[in-house]
C-alpha cells in the first residue's frame, strides 16, 4: 500500500500586513440573498467597509447563472425569499460541479435546531440568525473564508484509490473526481493527515470549524458521515474512517498493502 505526502519547496512567502490583506479582499465578491431591502443594504455597507464587494439578490432567480459567469468568494443566503428559498439554492449550490466547494452562510430568522441541523447536513458552512449584529456578521464572514484559504505549500495525500490534493482542493476516488464542501475537504484532510490518531469530536470541532458558533457535536456525525459516503466502498462499514466508541474518530490506513 502506498501512502504519500507530498511538499514540494517553492517560493518563500512573506504573511501579508493588514493593509495587504485589506487590499486582497477587494478581489473577494460576496453573493448576497436577500429579499428585506433594507437589511440587505445594511449587510452590503458593512462588508463593503471591510473590504469585500457585494452582490444583492432579492430572489433566486439569477443568482446561480451569475455565480457561473463569475463565482463569488462566498455565498450569504436568507431562507424564505420571495421565489424560493435559500435551502433549495444551498442544494443546488451543492450539487453543481463548478460551484460546490464555495462556502455558504445562511443569514435568517429560522433558528430553530431543526432548521440549523438541515442546513448543515445541505453543506452549510455557517449559520446565523436574525436579528444579527454587524459586526459579528463581518467577523464570522471572515472567519469562513479564512478557514478555507488553501495551503501556501501544495500537498497530496495518496493511498489506494484516494487521492486527497489539498492545494487544488479536490478529492479523487477510484480515478474519478468527487465532489466536496469546503469544509466535508477540510475535514477528511485533516484526519487524514493524522493517521491513527483519534479526535474527540470537540477537537474536531476546534480544528476544522474554528469560532463557527452553529456546530455541535452533532455536526461532525452529519459531516463524517457525508464523508464515509464518498471514499468508503461500503459506508456502513468503514475502512479508513472508523469511529472509536466514547472515544470520537480515527483514520485508519488498511494494513499490509
Amino acid at each position: 500500500m502506498q501512502y504519500s505526502v507530498h511538499s514540494p519547496c517553492g517560493p518563500r512567502i512573506r504573511f501579508s500586513n493588514g493593509r495587504r490583506a485589506r487590499a486582497d479582499r477587494l478581489s473577494q465578491t460576496i453573493f448576497v440573498l436577500e429579499d428585506d431591502t433594507d437589511i440587505s443594504r445594511l449587510v452590503q455597507h458593512h462588508l463593503e467597509a471591510a473590504g469585500f464587494q457585494a452582490r444583492l439578490f432579492h430572489t433566486p432567480t439569477n443568482l446561480i447563472p451569475d455565480a457561473e459567469r463569475q463565482a463569488p468568494a462566498l455565498f450569504l443566503l436568507d431562507i424564505m425569499v420571495p421565489g424560493g428559498d435559500g435551502l433549495d439554492v444551498c442544494r443546488r449550490l451543492r450539487q453543481h460541479p463548478a460551484l460546490s466547494t464555495i462556502p455558504i452562510i445562511f443569514l435568517t430568522a429560522r433558528a430553530g435546531e431543526n432548521d440549523r441541523v438541515l442546513g448543515l447536513e445541505l453543506g452549510a458552512d455557517d449559520y446565523i440568525t436574525k436579528p444579527f449584529a454587524t459586526r459579528e456578521l463581518v467577523a464570522r464572514v471572515k472567519a469562513v473564508l479564512r478557514r478555507f484559504e488553501r495551503p501556501t505549500t501544495p500537498s497530496v495525500i495518496s493511498f489506494e484509490e484516494v487521492i486527497i490534493d489539498a492545494n487544488a482542493m479536490q478529492l479523487k476516488v477510484r480515478g474519478e473526481l468527487t465532489t466536496t464542501t469546503a469544509t466535508e475537504f477540510r475535514l477528511l484532510d485533516y484526519l487524514a493527515r493524522h493517521p491513527g490518531r483519534v479526535f474527540s469530536r470537540d477537537h474536531l470541532l476546534d480544528a476544522v470549524w474554528g469560532d463557527a458558533r452553529f456546530v455541535t457535536p452533532r455536526s461532525v456525525d452529519v459531516y463524517v458521515r457525508r464523508i464515509r459516503e464518498k471514499i468508503e466502498v461500503d459506508p456502513e462499514n468503514p475502512r479508513y474512517l472508523k469511529t472509536v466508541r466514547g472515544a470520537g474518530y480515527r483514520f485508519e490506513l488498511p494494513k499490509g498493502e
